[in-house]
């Protein structure tokens, strides 16, 4: 590098606004989130990384009021307005049977069999990385020009019944999803974010 040396965080130019500027929204705009940009963003998400390429994430997206409606006897009073409120509301899942895939998505051979012979180390492995490939998904949202309104407060094994039966899929958590509001305030004139913890309260460097 002609004798410099790099730098040693060298951030992707505007990259970190997905985190100093994107908000989690108080409401929606009423324009829908075609099926376009669903499988684009699922195309982005399916590239974060997870454990030997296990990829146990599964989505369903609720696109109509109709297959809303459907869970909103599994939701807690406060987000029932919410959720409906969403264009989208994604339920990010995990399949406990993600090792299934294995052979096509890790070359490693046994990799399949080991994880089918131990259902703890398997349900961890499932539920931890389809937890980071919901992650994934407010973030890969985010850089679509989406909004995100990640939530929990429901009945997990009611939306299962309801909506996953025919799958085994288990439920982890709901994301509404959808084009910020006409009215929702520029960063600049937002709210101040509620308080994080500091460095030394959340961080050990041994």
């Amino acid at each position: 590098m002609d004798g410099q040396t790099a730098p040693d965080c060298a951030p992707v130019p505007g990259a970190e606004a997905l985190f100093t500027q994107a908000r989690t929204p108080r409401s929606f705009s009423p324009r829908p989130v075609g099926e376009d940009v669903l499988r684009r963003l699922y195309d982005l998400v399916k590239l974060g990384p997870t454990s030997g390429n296990c990829s146990p994430g599964r989505f369903v997206f609720l696109t109509t009021q109709d297959a809303r409606e459907r869970i909103r006897p599994a939701l807690s009073p406060g987000n029932v307005s919410r959720a409906m409120a969403a264009p989208v509301l994604a339920v990010v899942c995990h399949d406990p049977l993600f090792f299934e895939a294995l052979p096509r998505l890790n070359p490693q051979e046994g990799l399949r069999d080991w994880f089918a012979a131990d259902v703890g180390l398997s349900d961890e492995t499932a539920f931890r990385n389809g937890t980071l490939e919901g992650a994934y998904l407010i973030m890969a949202a985010r850089m679509l020009g989406l909004s995100a309104m990640p939530m929990s407060g429901f009945d997990c094994f009611m939306v299962e019944d309801t909506l996953l039966n025919a799958t085994g899929w288990r439920v982890n958590f709901l994301v509404g999803l959808g084009y910020p509001a006409e009215n929702e305030p520029a960063p600049d004139h937002a709210e101040p974010r509620a308080p994080r913890l500091d460095f030394g309260e959340a961080c050990l460097c041994l």
